[in-house]
């Protein structure tokens, strides 16, 4: 059977990659491995726990001597590396913490998967799992980013993203390293962490609270369901050519303020309340420094060489999400409380990794 890392599993992306990987690989052990920081719960794994084929490890990726004997005793024939820090807000407060879980963590990653197999890679592959923020920022005017756009980063989140995209390529150069890099567009959906957007903006409705709004809310994104890009991950995993670059985006490019005035609405129309309501709940406040104004992805290298198109429309898809969270709510109510980090922290405290 073959062996596959996916780190960061325990997060928003990294869980769907972990249940679309389990459901249509029987012949694959899939091994999560997850520091469990803040963002990472495994609440959302649940209902694949139990699977004979799927294991978890707790343990950090830039903990060099740790990753190394993870590799050598496991020997995984491929890896997916989700694991990072991803919100711009917490990379503005503390930037250290995203170039060392984003740049640190990445290079300690290919280099003990490098060591392990050095010559022999034959059937390995290195996935790079990134984002289009590396891209920099578009004007309403602009074409969309391809994979051949210049990187042009504007945050610490996203400049530490585009080191380890660099990182992983001189690898492939260098050492011959099998790796592929995909940069996708913003993700919504169910299980992701509350201090994004669409999560936070659903959550403050229905608890009556101020939907804040950077700036005028004109800034503007490609929205990619979550399960499209679980299926994407997989498919160019499967499929796509070592050394290649691949954009995942959602053909959907949305401003700020038309998201959240269509999540105030549909969440009213579900709650039974007057349309409008929430709407005057909607707050503008202080816009973030480095705001890119408008990310958008042009995927058709992705879609003529291996197929793939997302399969969800956002008005579908935000209405889905919109009914997992108000019928998830024990569930946001502990991460919210933090309760969910504690049941873990002490379940895997003596775990030998």
């Amino acid at each position: 059977m073959k062996r596959i890392l996916i780190t960061g599993g325990a997060g928003f992306i990294g869980s769907h990659v972990i249940r679309t990987f389990i459901n249509r690989h029987a012949d694959y052990e899939i091994y999560n491995l997850d520091k469990l920081t803040y963002a990472g719960n495994l609440e959302n794994l649940r209902d694949i726990e139990n699977n004979p084929n799927y294991f978890f490890i707790k343990g950090d990726i830039a903990d060099d001597k740790f990753i190394n004997q993870l590799f050598a005793d496991y020997k995984f024939d491929g890896v997916v590396h989700l694991a990072a820090e991803t919100h711009v807000d917490r990379s503005i407060l503390s930037p250290m913490d995203f170039v060392k879980t984003n740049l640190l963590g990445t290079f300690v990653l290919i280099n003990a998967f490098k060591n392990c197999w050095k010559d022999n890679f034959d059937g390995k592959l290195f996935y790079h799992v990134s984002t289009d923020e590396v891209y920099g920022s578009l004007s309403m005017h602009d074409k969309k980013f391809v994979e051949t756009t210049a990187y042009d980063p504007r945050s610490p989140y996203s400049a530490a993203k585009a080191g380890s995209d660099h990182l992983v390529r001189s690898y492939f150069y260098t050492f011959k390293v099998p790796v592929i890099v995909s940069n996708c567009s913003n993700n919504y959906g169910p299980n992701q962490f509350p201090e994004k957007l669409i999560p936070l903006i659903i959550n403050n409705i229905r608890n009556n609270k101020s939907l804040p709004i950077y700036g005028k809310g004109e800034n503007v994104r490609d929205w990619l369901y979550v399960g499209d890009h679980a299926d994407a991950i997989e498919t160019i995993f499967h499929n796509g050519t070592a050394g290649q670059t691949y954009n995942i985006g959602g053909d959907n490019e949305m401003r700020n303020i038309d998201i959240v005035t269509l999540i105030c609405d549909l969440v009213d129309q579900k709650l039974n309340r007057e349309i409008g309501t929430a709407r005057k709940l909607i707050t503008y406040v202080k816009d973030r420094p480095g705001h890119d104004l408008r990310y958008a992805i042009d995927f058709s290298k992705l879609k003529n060489a291996l197929g793939w198109t997302p399969k969800t429309n956002f008005k579908d898809g935000i209405s889905q999400t919109i009914d997992w969270y108000l019928n998830n709510e024990v569930w946001m109510n502990n991460v919210i409380s933090g309760d969910y980090q504690k049941y873990y922290e002490l379940q895997y405290s003596n775990q030998n990794y």
